[in-house]
């Protein structure tokens, strides 16, 4: 597992490098505007969409039912049923995507409701909704095409073939990229060659999977199979997976909701500090995450009970010896991480300024953020989807206090607090549920291995932090804030991996245990 989630993390660094500079390019066309505003705002829907249809809940009720179905009946009986779950998914996303384009319109009044006001009172901020109507038309059929290579994502990596899946996002950035050198200066709107971009993207990741399905001998003509046993299976796991496992996604939405009522420019901080925030989440949570479930599965399948609590044990340590450190560095670091990355053409020091403000507040919930992804998986792999939302809706409930508690006097900075409160909490509660229930329950060595992690953050935290301290980012040139960033980086890696040492943790630490 630790060399699949080698594999894993390191196409998806590749991706998020690449995701950088497509940010990068985003912020020096559009710096934190209007345009942006809306750009982001076009994309952020049918992204939640994916993350419901392709990489969350989808993901999470297909990967169990498949690794069940491979380990108990024959080839014919498998091709089967990938062909039905394709067939099913393709059709329900296709005509969420045909309903998405007709609605565009009335998905840009509900979720930028404060941009539909200012369009019925005849207010300049009313032309970002019929804006964000007509980028929708453009953006949402990525819906289509990305559910169907999560789909083709979920059995390569069933199958253990994990480089794939991992390296596919890097075709989306590609494009966007290349889309906004070609035409952004030939179109009178910038934004519509980013939402082009989107559009094509998810053409292209769909086409790069098929060769390696086809290889894997499981490229199969689509079938209609609603009320198959097991595609059944995966429809009722699912119904409630759609929330649980996308609990984040949708107080990200809800908080565009509400920063649309907010100044001009607070959904672009949110879009450029969370960007940030998923580098480190995805590069280790999802890496981690992607791996562990169908470890897990096939421990559940084969009733290997051991099996499955030495998994995830190991999995909660690598994402704490991980995640602490990454949070600690992108609190500190988050105004010259901004800086550095996105201060150039229209992205102002005054927008990198405000950003790392709730970049600041998304960083203090990256360790439960990260968390949730290893813990989810325990109960999907279990077949069990009912636990994960019940929780989600306490904590979707939660986030709607918290927002109503901190947007009023923090801004958009308290909407960022109150997602990362609320992602905590779902870490919180998934937790204790699998502790009540035996499955899971931290070791004394782990909290040991997590103190001791803690202890190195802290060292590393206190050297990045005295070194840092009167250096004038918003003062010097590029070169300068790259040169000093560098090197806050290397003594911080430098300091937290002496401190390790000095602690008494060593590579045999993060080794599956044989025993509880």
């Amino acid at each position: 597992m630790l060399k699949s989630g080698i594999v894993v993390s390191s196409m998806t660094l590749i991706s998020r490098v690449l995701g950088l500079v497509r940010d990068v390019v985003v912020a020096n066309l559009m710096g934190a505007g209007a345009a942006a505003d809306v750009f982001f705002f076009a994309n952020k829907i049918p992204n939640f969409l994916r993350r419901l249809f392709a990489e969350g809940a989808f993901a999470q009720a297909f990967v169990p039912v498949l690794t069940e179905v491979k380990a108990h009946q024959d080839k014919a009986e498998l091709e089967d049923f990938v062909a039905k779950v394709s067939g099913t998914l393709g059709a329900i996303v296709f005509i969420t995507a045909i309903v998405g384009v007709v609605l565009s319109p009335v998905l840009a009044a509900l979720f930028g409701t404060g941009w539909f006001i200012d369009y019925l009172n005849d207010e300049p901020d009313g032309a970002n909704f019929e804006l964000a109507s007509v980028m929708l038309k453009i953006t949402f059929p990525y819906i289509f095409f990305i559910s169907l290579t999560g789909f083709a994502g979920a059995v390569l990596n069933t199958l253990n073939k994990f480089a794939v899946a991992a390296f596919t996002p890097v075709l989306l950035n590609l494009s966007i990229i290349a889309c906004a050198w070609l035409f952004a200066e030939r179109l009178e709107q910038p934004a519509f060659a980013l939402a082009w971009g989107v559009f094509i993207g998810g053409i292209v990741q769909l086409l790069f999977q098929l060769p390696f399905l086809y290889r894997a001998g499981l490229l199969v003509k689509p079938k209609w199979g609603w009320r198959d046993p097991n595609v059944t299976k995966v429809r009722i796991l699912m119904i409630p997976a759609l929330f649980g496992v996308s609990v984040s996604q949708i107080n990200l939405l809800l908080d565009t909701l509400i920063a649309s009522f907010l100044m001009t420019g607070s959904i672009s901080w949110l879009y450029y500090s969370d960007r940030l925030l998923e580098f480190p989440l995805g590069l280790f949570g999802i890496a981690i995450a992607t791996v562990i479930l169908p470890a897990l599965s096939r421990n559940h399948v084969g009733k290997d009970n051991q099996g499955f609590k030495n998994n995830l044990d190991w999995a909660f340590k690598i994402i704490c010896l991980l995640g602490i450190p990454a949070a600690t560095a992108l609190v500190l670091l988050a105004f010259p991480l901004l800086m550095v990355i996105f201060q150039r053409g229209e992205f102002s020091v005054v927008d990198a300024q405000m950003a790392s403000y709730s970049l600041i507040a998304y960083g203090s919930g990256l360790l439960g953020f990260m968390l949730v992804k290893i813990l989810a998986p325990a109960f999907y792999a279990r077949q069990d989807t009912r636990t994960p939302v019940k929780y989600g809706i306490i904590t979707m409930a939660t986030n709607m206090l918290f927002n109503l508690i901190f947007a009023i006097p923090f801004g958009y900075v308290g909407l960022a607090i109150a997602t990362a409160m609320s992602g905590t909490l779902n870490a919180i509660l998934l937790y204790q549920r699998l502790h009540r229930q035996g499955i899971y329950k931290l070791r004394r060595d782990t909290l040991s291995f997590i103190i001791k992690v803690v202890l190195a953050s802290i060292f590393m935290g206190i050297s990045i932090y005295i070194f840092n301290l009167n250096f004038a980012w918003g003062s010097t040139n590029l070169m300068a804030r790259v040169n000093m960033l560098i090197k806050l980086v290397v003594l911080g890696i430098s300091v937290f991996a002496i401190s390790l040492i000095l602690v008494g943790i060593r590579p045999s630490h993060l080794k599956i245990q044989k025993s509880i």
